[in-house]
Order: structure tokens, then C-alpha cells, then sequence
């Protein structure tokens, strides 16, 4: 008897840790930690950075939010990315992620020409989906913290996308919060499989949207 509870142990252990070790080993190679000096050099240029939604306050992007949109815009200034892809919830009236996003970025000199939005970014595999169908990306940069960069590239490469990972270090300040949503990766992660798996359709599909390709060519 115990010999079984052990061995159902493990086999349930096993299959926890299986949709992790497929997103870390499947996004292995397409991903960067943003945490040392010239980190910038490790990333490989492309037409565009995703940035993926992370909760808006009002008019005001989180923490975590912001710190994405700081890579973005980073990325953007240093050549890497010719065009931002802002990929939120704004699933009721009074909530908007992608134009808190815009707004922001716009702040710290992105041209508002070259900020794109995806209202329907309802989550990874949907903003992933959502950047090949909808918006016709091809290759992009994924831009997102370090605990859930792996998922996030495996996901976008997953949907058809050319994709290379940025991730922020949130722990150096906001350690309480990182711990909590890097925990919830291992739930999400499994999800990710099935959707993958499945070829689960976003949310919200619809029409090709033409807005990235004319911001690439402005």
C-alpha cells in the first residue's frame, strides 16, 4: 500500500512538473533575462515587441505593467523593435489596458504611430493567436517578467510566431507578488498545453486588422 500511494506520488509529481519543463525546454534558447548591464545586446532586432497585459489601476498602468512597458520602450529606442504591439483586456467599457498602454508608452517617446492595440488580449495564448491571425505579425519580440517568460514564448511560438523572449526580474521589487504569480504558473502552464494541444481559438477572432502594417511602414 504504501509502496503505491509513493509511486502515485510521483506519478502525480511528474505529470505537475511536465507542461513547465515543456515551456522551459521548448523556449530555451528564445529568451533573455533583461537583469545585466548591455542586455539589449542579447536581444535579436525584430519588427515588433508584444507586450503582453498586466493590470491597469484608472489610468495607470501596475507595477508589473509598467515595468514591461519600460522594456518595450527601451527596446524601441535602441533599434531592437520598429513598432509596439499592446495586447490588454478591455473586455468591459471601463477597463482598457491597451490604451493605458499606449499612453504610457507615448510618454516615454514612443511615437503614438507606432503603438498598436489589441483590445482582445484576454490572455497569453489569445495575444499570442491574436499577433499571427489578426494583426499578421510574424516575428516579435515577447516582452513580460522572468517567471512567465518561458510560457509566453513557448505559447507564441506554439501559435506560428518567430519569437524571442525579454523578461524583467520582478523580484528586486516586488518580491511578495512575483512569488504569488510565479506559483500560478504551473496552473497556467497546463492550460497553455491544452490550448496548444487543441488549437484553442481566442476569445475573439474577427477580421485581419491592417493598424501593425501600417505602423511598420510609417
Amino acid at each position: 500500500m504504501k509502496r503505491w500511494v509513493f509511486r502515485t506520488g510521483v506519478a502525480l509529481s511528474v505529470l505537475a512538473l511536465a507542461p513547465m519543463t515543456w515551456a522551459w525546454l521548448a523556449s530555451s534558447g528564445h529568451r533573455i533575462d533583461a537583469v545585466e548591464a548591455g542586455w539589449q545586446g542579447g536581444v535579436p532586432t525584430a519588427p515588433v515587441a508584444l507586450v503582453l497585459g498586466a493590470g491597469v489601476t484608472g489610468d495607470q498602468p501596475t507595477t508589473m505593467l509598467r515595468i514591461r512597458l519600460d522594456l518595450a520602450a527601451d527596446l524601441y529606442a535602441k533599434g531592437k523593435v520598429k513598432a509596439v504591439l499592446a495586447s490588454g483586456d478591455n473586455s468591459v467599457k471601463t477597463y482598457d489596458e491597451p490604451t493605458v498602454m499606449r499612453d504610457y508608452l507615448v510618454s516615454k517617446g514612443v511615437p503614438e504611430e507606432k503603438v498598436v492595440l489589441d483590445y482582445a488580449g484576454f490572455d497569453t495564448w489569445d495575444s499570442c493567436v491574436r499577433a499571427k491571425k489578426i494583426f499578421g505579425a510574424s516575428t516579435v519580440t515577447v516582452v513580460t517578467q522572468s517567471f512567465h517568460l518561458a510560457r509566453a514564448v513557448t505559447l507564441c511560438r506554439a501559435a506560428g510566431l518567430n519569437a524571442f523572449g525579454v523578461g524583467d526580474d520582478s523580484t528586486r521589487y516586488w518580491r511578495l507578488g512575483t512569488y504569488y504569480y510565479a506559483a500560478r504558473e504551473f496552473f497556467a502552464t497546463g492550460k497553455g498545453l491544452l490550448d496548444v494541444a487543441f488549437h484553442s481559438e481566442p476569445q475573439f477572432l474577427g477580421r485581419y486588422e491592417t493598424s501593425l502594417d501600417q505602423a511598420l511602414a510609417s
